[in-house]
């Protein structure tokens, strides 16, 4: 509180054992709480020349409330040349993600869950995009339209899943890191041909034409699509419920593993 509010209560007897227009000598704890902390120096730090020579992590909770998947923790990463952060959603601090088991290139799985929803029954989509053996990039929720068939919802779940594969293919050509080709496995033979043939008409004529648009990019050959095995397809962890086994498949392709002590 300032002098002058002392005075304005001392005043109005507010206070006890204070004159009234007493006047207050400096404090010195008071006059330490109003100095102003250094600036901030203007242009930026010196950076490590290359990508990932520094990345700083950090690990925060548990939270009071949990999200929707029931993650209560949540670790971020941020590489220190070019600033870009990670954040990823953690169940439990026993397992963490890690990067280096398999090759530094993009890999990308699709795979949806026909009519997963019992309400609106929409199907769920998903996909998974692994850099260095750990997942860099996921997404699962349901999609915007009913789909009629399974091989509707796969097509529109490779067609979601194409959209962040050529994103993080741009990303990393801008550090540096761009590779020969980029593969995105699907289980769905029937969305393989359908993306690849348009006059596969009988399962493709009610489909939104927004989701046609990964012909053109396979045919620029921006990226591949090839058919996976629905055991070796890591994604299904995502999309639907699992036994144990392969649940725990999945998320050692995702590079979820629990640190070794």
């Amino acid at each position: 509180m300032s002098e002058k509010g002392l005075q304005i209560l001392a005043k109005r007897e507010a206070l006890t054992g204070m004159k009234k227009c007493m006047p207050l000598k400096s404090c010195t704890h008071c006059l330490a709480g109003k100095q102003h902390r250094a600036s901030f120096q203007h242009g930026h730090a010196q950076r490590k020349p290359n990508v990932m020579d520094i990345v700083y992590y950090d690990v925060c909770g548990p939270m009071t409330t949990s999200t929707l998947g029931g993650t209560r923790y949540f670790v971020t990463f941020i590489d220190d040349h070019s600033r870009k952060v990670w954040a990823y959603a953690l169940r439990t601090k026993d397992q963490v993600l890690c990067f280096g088991g398999g090759k530094p290139e993009l890999i990308g799985y699709t795979d949806a869950d026909m009519a997963g929803d019992l309400d609106s029954r929409k199907s769920t989509s998903g996909y998974l995009i692994t850099f260095s053996g750990g997942a860099v990039s996921w997404q699962s929720k349901l999609q915007k339209c009913v789909a009629l068939s399974t091989t509707e919802a796969e097509f529109i779940a490779a067609t979601e899943a194409c959209k962040e594969m050529l994103w993080m293919n741009r990303f990393l050509q801008e550090l540096g890191q761009g590779q020969h080709k980029y593969i995105l496995h699907c289980d769905s033979q029937s969305a393989i041909h359908l993306s690849k043939n348009s006059s596969f008409h009988s399962r493709s004529k009610q489909i939104d034409v927004r989701y046609h648009w990964i012909r053109d990019v396979l045919e620029s050959k921006q990226l591949q699509l090839e058919k996976i095995h629905t055991d070796d397809n890591s994604l299904d962890m995502m999309t639907k419920s699992l036994p144990k086994d392969k649940y725990e498949f999945c998320r050692g392709a995702a590079g979820l593993l629990e640190p070794s002590t």
